[in-house]
């Protein structure tokens, strides 16, 4: 037997010959106890903690309590197994098998409160109350994040493998050579593996920003950026799945980012309203500049550009200060009824295609004028 287990046999055999039970049945039967009062003691403790926590003005806490509460829990049961390996004697090599997946059972303990405190710190940093953060600072986030959380799980399939006996040398030996041979079979899972890696340092967009490619039929929300693909949820609400490789390879827009929109239009009057053409420009201009939702700091042109086959053109140039596109064809929509009330406060029309048709009579060809008819 260990140690603890001669301890505990020691302690319980006078009670053992008392009951008549094999001492190895009744102190497996005292450990089971202990780590049941052991288990609940932990849950109560924990839970005293978590309250505390909440209470607390420091959010950190919160996220290492909850990191500890489940893991916390198997460690006590993970312990009564660890004592219990004593008792079986006579059988090296069922205690050697138990105890190696008790120690893997340890790595694999202490790698799920890793990861669960990865994941509470995530949450933590990207919460509300903390304000709001820009796209690239999320991205960066969850992305630096991510890597950690990809080391550790590398860290912990190494130290899992050397507890079960492998040689992690060799194997590393051996990735070495083979990496080769699983680059050339695998490569287009490693390009988008690397366009992901691009977009999280890179930062082009992230979940919840709208984008849209000029060179392919790509326009939607973000969802999601995973290692292989990232998946985009377009304006008619169909999921579009797109390796991210792609992303190397084509112009990508990012609407989601633009400081204004832009009001863009011409706008013909008719030939006729050429005298009031100047007012026109002059009054448009005015209404502009003086329209709260129009962003003065940006180029604003109101201007006579162009005579066309059947209008005076002219343009307006302007940018909203709001990106919200809805909010901007609405803002839209009131520029360009003003711009009709003061066309039609000057007297003026908006012209439409016309065609003038100019009739005149029938050319004398011959010069000389109307003949008598012969006898």
């Amino acid at each position: 037997m260990d140690v603890s287990a001669q301890v505990l046999a020691q302690e319980l055999a006078p009670f053992a010959a008392h009951l008549n039970l094999p001492v190895a049945a009744l102190v497996l039967a005292m450990l089971l106890v202990l780590g049941l009062l052991g288990h609940l003691l932990i849950t109560r403790l924990l839970g005293q903690l978590q309250r505390s926590a909440e209470r607390s003005a420091m959010r950190w806490d919160n996220v290492l309590t909850d990191a500890l509460m489940r893991p916390s829990k198997w460690a006590i049961w993970l312990l009564v197994v660890y004592l219990s390996l004593g008792l079986f004697e006579g059988a090296d090599q069922l205690r050697t098998l138990v105890r190696q997946a008790a120690d893997t059972a340890l790595i694999l303990l202490l790698a799920w409160i890793a990861q669960r405190a990865l994941k509470g710190a995530e949450a933590e940093l990207l919460s509300e109350h903390r304000g709001k953060r820009q796209s690239d600072d999320r991205a960066t986030i969850r992305a630096s994040l991510r890597l950690i959380r990809i080391s550790v799980g590398i860290v912990v399939l190494l130290m899992v493998l050397q507890s079960l006996g492998v040689s992690v040398s060799g194997l590393l030996a051996f990735g070495g050579i083979g990496g080769i041979a699983v680059g050339f079979a695998a490569r287009d899972l490693l390009a988008n593996f690397l366009g992901g890696l691009s977009i999280y340092l890179d930062r082009p967009f992230t979940v919840g920003d709208w984008i849209r490619s000029p060179d392919r039929e790509i326009e939607g929300t973000v969802e999601d950026i995973g290692w292989r693909m990232t998946r985009i949820r377009t304006f008619d609400q169909r999921p579009l799945y797109i390796p991210n490789s792609i992303f190397s390879s084509v112009a990508v827009e990012n609407p989601s980012r633009m400081n204004n929109r832009r009001i863009y239009e011409t706008i013909g009057i008719r030939y006729d309203d050429v005298a009031v053409m100047g007012r026109i420009v002059a009054d448009v201009k005015a209404m502009l500049e003086s329209h709260e939702a129009i962003d003065l700091s940006r180029t604003l042109m109101v201007n006579f550009v162009a005579c066309g086959p059947s209008s005076l053109d002219f343009f307006i140039y302007a940018f909203t200060k709001t990106t919200d596109w809805a909010t901007f064809h609405a803002i839209k929509q009131e520029v360009l009824l003003k711009v009709l009330s003061i066309i039609s406060a000057q007297g003026a029309e908006v012209a439409f295609p016309t065609r003038t048709l100019l009739l005149d009579s029938e050319p004398d060809l011959s010069g000389a004028g109307p003949q008598e008819p012969k006898a």
